[in-house]
């Protein structure tokens, strides 16, 4: 029987504690496959260790005695826990606490003054690197060009990785976390779909860690949206079926679905930004015309601004951001090219919607900024195309959260201590 490590994830591309593997077993003869549940003493004592892990993040600081009561897990073995991740540097000791009588506690809490994490957030034009504690506390920042050959960016971020490893050697630096606007295999870490960046099936985790010596895990920009808002619990409560729609160059969609992460077959799942919207409309990076990416992005929107310009100033260079600043001073046309591009992302919003019937979609993007040009046409085109039945919320995210770029600091938190749902 072959049996998956722990962290691989299952086929089915859902996250989840333990993974479904495929087995093949005789039994009275018969041979057949299943999809099994396995859990070995192994997964037992990862779960236990970021069980404990993930109650001193939330509750720090916390006693021993604390931790045993909150996990139900025996003294001994939260005992053996705790030395084991204040031998890795992941946890600390601190205060001692005052009681009536018997042996005074002592606190712990995550080291985040020893270990850190690496965030990469990769976009076409440019990289951003950011250096976070254990809390997602950005401590050091910054951003380089992306090299639009795999290899040759892979070494110039290494090198930024190792300079900011040499300055700060009183550090442990748990992994690295990368999202990027694309498709990757959820085993293998390979790109295998990305119109915006020429990686085509680069094994960029691989290649990550190998110049590194770093652990390297790496996700879809969208599906990054989504492990954040899943890390922070803001929406976990009421609501168990999230997307998040992250618009920029190009459209990237992620999907939470019953409580779980969707990736799908070869980790595919959530490339609404390639489906067809307008027949015969502009080309994609993808082959195709007319897709969402290309109609309801930043750069259609500038497009839009362009095609109505003048012969006088048709030729003057206007970015996503001019065009923002251009509608708060209620320029008509900048509006207008505003609303246009909204329309074309209310159609999208109104297919996850009708398709996939959330609780809450997530708008990501410079686009927030603008959102009371933006949310009544998009409100008005879900108005028009859903039954009065659905009642998905809609909610923009601004920039200034960096939703994608924590999310790639969780992708490394979370093999450490778990899913969020564990608790």
């Amino acid at each position: 029987m072959r049996v998956r490590s722990p962290r691989q994830q299952s086929r089915s591309g859902a996250v989840g504690v333990f993974p479904a593997v495929a087995t093949t077993r005789r039994c009275g003869g018969d041979v057949f496959t299943r999809s099994v549940l396995v859990a070995t003493s192994r997964t037992a004592r990862d779960i236990n260790r970021r069980v404990i892990l993930s109650l001193i993040r939330k509750h720090q600081p916390i006693s021993r005695a604390d931790l045993a009561r909150r996990s139900q897990l025996q003294r001994s073995t939260v005992s053996l826990i705790t030395e084991q991740l204040i031998a890795e540097r992941l946890v600390s000791e601190g205060a001692q606490g005052n009681l009536p009588r018997g042996r005074k506690p002592t606190f712990l809490h995550l080291n985040s003054a020893k270990v850190a994490i690496f965030g990469v957030e990769i976009k076409p034009d440019e990289t951003t690197l950011v250096v976070a504690d254990l809390g997602l506390n950005i401590v050091q920042r910054e951003t380089i060009p992306t090299n639009q050959n795999a290899r040759q960016f892979v070494v110039e971020l290494n090198q930024r990785i190792g300079a900011l490893q040499s300055a700060s050697p009183e550090l442990t630096f748990a992994g690295i976390g990368v999202a990027l606007p694309g498709r990757v295999d959820p085993l293998s870490g390979r790109v295998v779909f990305a119109p915006a960046l020429p990686w085509k099936s680069f094994e960029l985790k691989a290649a990550l860690e190998e110049v590194t010596g770093l652990p390297v895990e790496i996700e879809n920009s969208a599906n990054a949206c989504v492990l954040t808002e899943l890390w922070s619990g803001r929406y976990l409560e009421n609501w168990q079926n999230l997307i998040a729609v992250v618009v920029a160059d190009g459209v990237e969609v992620g999907l939470m679905l019953n409580g779980q992460i969707v990736r799908g077959a070869g980790g595919l799942a959530g490339e609404f930004g390639h489906v067809v919207v307008q027949d015969q409309g502009p080309a994609c990076l993808c082959g195709n015309r007319g897709c969402l990416a290309v109609c309801a992005s930043n750069l259609a929107a500038v497009q839009y601004y362009k095609q109505a310009a003048s012969k006088d100033d048709s030729s003057v260079e206007v970015c996503f951001s001019d065009l923002l600043r251009r509608a708060e001073k209620k320029e008509p046309r900048a509006i207008q090219a505003l609303h246009r591009m909204a329309h074309h992302l209310g159609l999208g919003i109104a297919m996850l919607a009708m398709g996939l019937s959330p609780d809450l979609i997530l708008i990501e993007g410079e686009l927030a900024r603008s959102w009371a040009h933006i949310g009544p046409v998009i409100d008005r085109v879900l108005a028009q195309r859903l039954p009065a039945t659905f009642r998905t919320h809609i909610l923009p995210v601004a920039p200034e959260s960096q939703s994608t770029l924590r999310g790639a600091l969780v992708l490394v938190l979370q093999q450490r201590f778990g899913g969020p749902k564990i608790l």
